[in-house]
């Protein structure tokens, strides 16, 4: 699904606002019932778990694409580097999961399909080589299926944040550089939860934000530190194994297709066209969407190359192919001082 546009309209005009009334009034209500449930929790009103390991939740508090994903794994991957047993708990978004738990990777290989365990944990699974990767809706259930199997003591949460039922000792929260959108709750903005959340967050990971943004994190977590996140393109691979690597710069002066089902259908394209590639064909599907044959069918006979991501490729088989030319754009997400922000959260664990 397409962001609409007035999640990051932030100055509609007196028709946009009264033909959106009736949003603004659910927005309300779904405001309330998300501060109602954090404070639940918050307050001993619900029981929290709490894991006899470190919990480091990485989140977001808009709907979509925020490169929380990413920085997951890269913070998994930094702390294994380090020593750390460290194990990730994805919720498995867009699988079909057979069991309470799965292992998605027991850090040296995946264990079970995209369409079981969801396209996320297969790429962090990659991201962070070493770091095995477990799913579940219920994530204590995960990190204690972790300790016992791989003797955890970190588990790093994707998309933590909102799940209050298990405790943390470390919240962080990644930012896109669509910041805050408008600034309002679902379904009138892109906000999960009232900006009043972010007095809870220990750490922001975001790029450079405009001067709204910034102010309203200035207000609203003036305590939690702050740390730039850099996303480049990487390396352009084959689909197909057996082909070899490019670089991004590869693309520059060639047509093709962008084919993607992401967060922000757009991204895909923008980083394409940012490496100088003109874009003549598009095939794009909502977020998770679960891939098959008939959905790459004729792809040759649009474009001569098509680029997709690296969360599209885990689900994509090179079988489907038909003379197409695929390739996956690696980005990497990183944190742009990384000794800086390690040492911080090797303090807070």
């Amino acid at each position: 699904m397409r962001r609409p546009a007035w999640f990051d309209a932030r100055e509609p005009s007196l028709a946009e606002r009264l033909a959106l009334a009736p949003l603004t009034a659910l927005s309300c209500c779904y405001g309330a019932g998300a501060a109602l449930h954090r404070a639940a929790y918050e307050r001993g009103l619900v029981r929290r778990t709490r894991l006899a390991c470190k919990v480091v939740s990485v989140g977001n508090l808009v709907v979509g694409g925020s490169g929380k994903t990413p920085l997951a794994a890269w913070i998994a991957a930094r702390l294994h580097a380090r020593g750390r047993r460290v194990a990730l708990a994805s919720r498995g978004y867009g699988g079909r999961p057979r069991a309470r738990v799965h292992v998605a990777s027991d850090g040296a290989r995946a264990l079970q399909p995209a369409s079981v365990v969801g396209d996320e944990a297969l790429l962090v699974a990659k991201l962070a080589p070493g770091v095995p990767v477990l799913v579940a809706r219920e994530r204590a259930l995960a990190g204690q299926r972790a300790m016992e199997e791989f003797r955890t003591d970190v588990l790093v949460l994707d998309d933590g944040f909102q799940h209050h039922a298990l405790a943390r000792d470390v919240d962080v929260l990644s930012f896109s550089a669509h910041g805050f959108g408008n600034g309002a709750v679902l379904p009138r903005g892109p906000l999960r939860e009232p900006l009043t959340a972010l007095s809870r967050v220990h750490a922001v990971l975001a790029p450079k934000l405009d001067a709204r943004d910034e102010a309203l994190l200035a207000r609203f977590a003036p305590s939690a530190a702050r740390f730039a996140v850099q996303r480049a393109p990487h390396e352009l691979r084959a689909l197909d194994a057996a082909s070899p690597s490019e670089s991004p710069a590869w693309l520059a002066g060639r047509e093709v297709g962008v084919l993607s089902a992401l967060a922000h259908p757009g991204a895909l394209r923008d980083s394409v066209e940012a490496l100088g590639a003109r874009v003549v064909a598009e095939r794009v599907f909502a977020d998770h969407h679960r891939y098959e044959a008939s959905d790459v069918a004729g792809l040759a006979s649009e474009a001569p190359l098509w680029v997709t991501s690296e969360k599209d490729a885990v689900k994509l088989d090179a079988a489907w192919w038909r003379g197409a030319d695929v390739r996956v754009l690696v980005e990497e997400t990183s944190v742009a001082e990384p000794e800086k922000f390690l040492a911080w959260l090797e303090t807070r664990l």
